[in-house]
């Protein structure tokens, strides 16, 4: 689980792994209809959703491949979003993504940002790769806001899943 930033933390957020017992919390992410609104292939359904996410990151634990980091606010104690650090297979070639989600009512207020940057110098300082990327939908602004505050620039774009995304990358 090296990819995981379990105990570490920043200015205002405490890192974790997910549990399970997350999930009532994490779930208005799914029910607000923002948070799809750029990836195509997404269960309609809250509930499914945020279910399939969970067992797909309780899975990538148990293989190793990095997953969700739950994003704990430091002065209430309550979940504001998911970051990740996670490998991910693009055009055929494996990378290491930096992922995040914020819960919307939280949006706009820099918590994206700043577990971006944690999870990028985390990666850097235990040399996990040269590069790491953020696969961005090419119509979410909000999100290459963040990978561009992140230091990262536009690499490529490309389809991922079916859907038009933007690779942006940071190197070491």
């Amino acid at each position: 689980m090296k990819y995981l930033l379990n105990g570490e933390s920043t200015e205002r957020l405490i890192f974790r792994n997910l549990k399970e017992s997350d999930f009532d919390s994490w779930l208005p992410f799914h029910k607000d209809l923002r948070s799809s609104e750029f990836w195509n292939g997404l269960p309609k359904n809250p509930k499914t959703a945020c279910q399939q996410q969970f067992n797909r990151v309780f899975e990538r634990y148990k293989q190793d491949l990095g997953g969700m980091n739950a994003l704990i606010c430091k002065k209430t104690n309550l979940l504001v979003g998911l970051c990740r650090l996670l490998i991910q297979t693009v055009d055929n070639i494996e990378e290491l993504e930096i992922g995040y989600s914020i819960l919307p009512e939280l949006w706009q207020k820099g918590y994206a940002t700043e577990a971006a940057k944690k999870c990028k110098e985390f990666a850097f300082n235990n040399n996990f790769r040269d590069s790491l990327i953020s696969i961005i939908h090419i119509n979410n602004i909000p999100s290459i806001k963040v990978a561009l505050a992140n230091g990262m620039q536009l690499s490529k774009t490309t389809k991922y899943h079916n859907n038009p995304v933007h690779i942006y990358r940071v190197f070491n």
